[in-house]
């Protein structure tokens, strides 16, 4: 996939911005005190044309690529995490149909999605862990022209808000499928949902399958390979998980830099104090240094020429940008003093949603075996 030129995407950038902020930031503290799905900020992706970004011009989307979608996870999670989350989980739990489904299954919700007529989510995590997908124990059995699901999805995000759930089981011993599963179907159902530290505007709870009859028409490609198929879809959605994070690591940094700015103590801005200055050149190398690698791995995945590399670099720029998303909200709540800690200012928020981006996705510690692997086989 060839890349724009650095001013189509500058121009985007600048388009997304002014969205983040005259759209989103303006009822990111709300969607957080009530801990209620961003419906404005839903409204707002649907009216600026968001919603349909990385989907096929044919299918009614804008056909963005994967720079165009990082460019708008970080410029939105610099405002508000929660609403960039239910922006990006649509896309990633919808990848797997564009790139595997049949025209059947993509013409009945690529261009819905793309409208804001419906909305997904994905349902990978099992009580037992999450990291460890093969470990799986949900199971879909064949039935005549139906396929039949039983198991538990845990921590499911967009769970009882979305109407389409995209659900990993077994079909056979060492074998997978993907399904589409619609929130009226028979045997579908969820739990209590979870009360979080972060992102508490994206509802999470458990999906669960008795017995849920899916038609055979709902199957994402080969019910056989429906986890190399899932992996590929996780090396596109890791870089949009790490912008996420770089965006709240970069929304944190301005805050921090406005606040010693403006915050006064010994007849003087705190930002002229010499250990203040240095903290927040420490932060502003993380937040470069972590947009520069996540960059760079959107360019070996847009280049499509050695998967193994672009999968290892995916899981760098995860890792690096999470990190840094934990550490420089942190620093921003202690540059903040004792007001970093109440919930009027944005940097107590930020570090809360910052948490979840170093567990999800596969957890850094996961993160960090994928690499070791790739260095040592490389």
């Amino acid at each position: 996939m060839n890349m724009q030129s650095k001013e189509v995407y500058e121009e985007f950038r600048g388009m997304v911005r002014r969205l983040a902020v005259d759209k989103i930031l303006p009822n990111a503290a709300e969607t957080d005190a009530t801990s209620l799905p961003p419906e404005k900020s839903y409204a707002a992706f649907r009216e600026a044309g968001m919603l349909g970004l990385p989907f096929p011009e044919a299918l009614g989307g804008q056909d963005g690529d994967l720079f165009t979608q990082v460019i708008a996870m970080e410029e939105l999670a610099r405002v508000c995490a929660t609403s960039a989350l239910s922006l990006m989980t649509p896309w990633a739990a919808l990848d797997p149909v564009v790139h595997f489904g049949s025209d059947e299954l993509k013409n009945l919700l690529i261009p819905a999605a793309a409208r804001g007529e419906i909305r997904a989510g994905w349902c990978l995590t099992e009580p037992r862990g999450g990291s460890d997908l093969p470990g799986m124990i949900s199971r879909a059995e064949r039935r005549g022209d139906d396929w039949v699901i039983n198991g538990t999805k845990r921590f499911i995000t967009n769970a009882t808000w979305a109407q389409w759930y995209l659900v990993l089981a077994r079909t056979g011993d060492k074998d997978y499928g993907i399904f589409m599963v619609h929130h009226e179907d028979k045997g579908i159902s969820f739990g209590k949902l979870e009360k979080k530290m972060g992102l508490r505007g994206s509802p999470t709870a458990d999906v669960i399958f008795d017995n849920c009859v899916v038609p055979a028409s709902r199957v994402v490609g080969d019910p056989t390979r429906g986890y190399p198929n899932m992996m590929l879809s996780l090396s596109y959605s890791r870089p949009l998980i790490a912008a996420q994070a770089l965006g709240i690591a970069q929304g944190a940094l301005d805050e921090a830099v406005k606040y010693t700015k403006e915050r006064n103590q010994f007849g003087q801005p705190v930002a002229r104090f010499q250990m203040v200055r240095g903290m927040i050149a420490d932060m502003a190398v993380k937040v470069e240094s972590s947009r520069a690698l996540l960059y760079r791995a959107v360019e070996a995945a847009m280049d499509g020429k050695n998967a193994d590399n672009a999968r290892s670099l995916a899981s760098m720029a995860k890792l690096l940008c999470s990190d840094t998303a934990m550490s420089v909200a942190t620093d921003a709540v202690q540059l903040h003093g004792g007001y970093g800690y109440l919930q009027d200012y944005p940097v107590e928020r930020m570090m809360r949603d910052a948490k979840i981006t170093q567990i999800y996705e596969g957890t850094n510690q996961i993160q960090r075996l994928i690499i070791a692997k790739h260095v040592y086989q490389s």
